[in-house]
């Protein structure tokens, strides 16, 4: 009995408190799906939401990804490489370096 319970109170969480293998269960359930194990918890949520008709969720952290911030911090390298190559100041350098960092940053908050 206390196994439909777990069911029960897994059901009334918003899909954002479940994990990853719960969400993978209740996404395998929908038919003709592939991929769901290559999908991060974002994307099977918002996967799960599109298919059980509920609005999209809002997040709290920045909606843009870890990829777009990732993708940011390589042009700021490249960026730097070529600054550095052409003989930038060091205050110009630090700049950069700075911006590397606080991207790196965000890309544990998102």
């Amino acid at each position: 009995m206390g196994d439909k319970k777990e069911r029960k109170a897994k059901k009334e969480k918003p899909l954002e408190d479940w994990t990853i293998k719960e969400l993978r269960v209740e996404a395998l359930k929908v038919p003709n799906i592939q991929g769901i194990h290559g999908m991060n918890k974002r994307e099977i949520i918002d996967f799960l939401r599109a298919e059980k008709g509920l609005p999209p969720s809002v997040s709290k952290k920045n909606s843009e990804g870890v990829r777009v911030f990732k993708d940011k911090v390589k042009q700021l390298r490249a960026k730097l490489v070529q600054e550095r190559s052409e003989g930038a100041k060091r205050n110009r350098l630090d700049i950069l370096r700075r911006k590397v960092s606080r991207m790196k940053k965000r890309t544990r908050q998102a």
